[in-house]
């Protein structure tokens, strides 16, 4: 069994996790996120795997879009720690963490 190198030299003072929401009613939200940088530090990324909360039906997305910054669509109804694994063209990684957070409407923190 051959054991594949990992890489890790990037800086995550390059590659930074945003987001985005808005409220739907009942306590649930959709909401985005997606990973800020350069366009140069971007076309480096290779795509990105996103690992939300186990009570996701599908907890791991891996998203290879680069024209919307590898972001990532979906809703729910709590907050949690994403864990986001950027994969590079030049077979390095970056393991980044975003906590998403969520405010009802009447919050002046409200994103939507």
């Amino acid at each position: 069994m051959e054991i594949s190198k990992m890489i890790i030299n990037k800086s995550k003072d390059d590659y930074r996790i945003e987001q985005a929401y808005k409220y739907r009613g009942d306590d649930y939200w959709d909401w985005w996120v997606w990973v800020e940088a350069s366009d140069a530090n971007l076309d480096k990324i290779s795509n990105v795997i996103y690992n939300l909360h186990y009570t996701f039906k599908i907890p791991v997305r891996k998203i290879d879009t680069r024209e919307n910054k590898f972001r990532l669509k979906t809703s729910g109804w709590g907050v949690f720690t994403i864990y986001i694994r950027l994969n590079f063209k030049d077979d390095s990684v970056l393991d980044l963490e975003h906590d998403l957070e969520l405010y009802y409407p009447s919050d002046e923190n409200n994103n939507s």
